[in-house]
């Protein structure tokens, strides 16, 4: 089902979209890509953050539920060399970095819906030469889709019509509980190093190994009201084919979120930042540890790392990245 839900700043109609299969429903939103409401039979509340009305969303910092890009996490200062030729990109944080494509990136914009069915729906956005300081025309198309087995799937692609970087990554925040925050929830990560990063959250070069560290997620791990992450964890130099990268678990364990993708990082956010801008779905006002972004990306900041995984993307070559949720429960009630 496709309805209008409001108009964005430009005036533009955004559309709200209703998927549904297997036990498992979402609403897309056209503005930002976003993925407002996810819900499972059994358990009473959404599983991801999103919010009641579109007005809160228009005013959001927290990135909830959205496509970010062109070029997902920090670039330091702002600042690349594509292709050999420096360019100044929009800095969006307070400290002049850009954070997430910039303050007019994907998750600000209004996507043209392509098509949609009960089980689908495809967006796309164009974001044109100069866009946030890029250079290239680049066109994203995103496809979300409920596939058989409670699995919500997300396939994006992108090509440009010149050299320019592309990173993009899915942000929804996850509760799987029925609590206020994420304490007790439960994280392995398949990931043998992370990316060090400054004061800033912007990566120092240095690629860590997790053995003896807080960021070993290889062995299930409890999450608590001290968990602070906001960190890339390495699960490959480049990008890979379809595999599991993480789970995460309810405090009961009665629902279990695994993770698989393509890309080469896992950014872990446990959303110690989150100000709540109006109420959620369920009426709830987010605070501190609402829920925990698990976004599949490239490493941060690539374009200046040398032997960081590559974000270039050139004329002949389209962007792709498949990422897959699989949602299962155990004890619920299927009525």
């Amino acid at each position: 089902m496709i309805e209008t839900w409001g108009q964005d700043h430009a005036g533009s109609d955004v559309h709200r979209i209703t998927l549904e299969r297997d036990g498992l429903s979402a609403t897309i939103l056209s503005y930002g890509a976003i993925l407002q409401d996810i819900r499972i039979v059994g358990h009473n509340r959404s599983l991801v953050l999103g919010y009641q009305e579109l007005s809160s969303y228009l005013g959001d910092d927290n990135y909830f539920g959205a496509i970010v890009g062109r070029v997902a996490n920090r670039i330091a200062n702002g600042t690349a060399v594509i292709n050999g030729s420096r360019y100044v990109l929009d800095r969006n944080t307070e400290v002049g970095h850009q954070l997430h494509g910039g303050r007019d990136g994907t998750f600000r914009r209004t996507w043209d819906v392509v098509e949609h069915s009960s089980t689908h729906v495809t967006l796309q956005d164009t974001l044109p030469d100069g866009h946030m300081g890029y250079p290239g025309n680049l066109t994203v198309t995103a496809r979300y889709e409920i596939l058989p087995d409670q699995v919500f799937s997300l396939e994006i692609e992108a090509v440009s019509d010149a050299p320019t970087l592309c990173n993009f990554a899915h942000h929804s925040y996850f509760n799987l509980g029925n609590s206020a925050t994420i304490d007790g929830h439960q994280l392995q990560a398949f990931a043998n190093r992370y990316v060090a990063v400054d004061g800033e959250g912007v990566p120092t070069g240095e690629v860590t190994d997790v053995s003896k560290t807080d960021f070993d997620f290889r062995i299930r791990k409890q999450l608590n009201d001290k968990s602070r992450y906001d960190h890339n964890l390495c699960l490959s130099d480049q990008r890979q084919l379809l595999r599991q990268v993480a789970r995460l678990c309810a405090p009961d364990d009665k629902i279990t979120l695994s993770i698989s993708t393509t890309e080469a990082g896992l950014q872990v956010y446990t959303g110690h930042g989150i100000s709540g801008m109006g109420r959620g779905t369920d009426g709830l006002v987010f605070g501190s540890l609402a829920g925990i972004a698990l976004e599949p990306q490239a490493w941060p900041d690539a374009v200046n790392h040398e032997g960081f995984p590559c974000t270039l993307l050139m004329p002949e070559q389209t962007y792709r990245q498949r990422t897959q949720f699989q949602f299962t429960s155990e004890n619920l009630d299927q009525g």
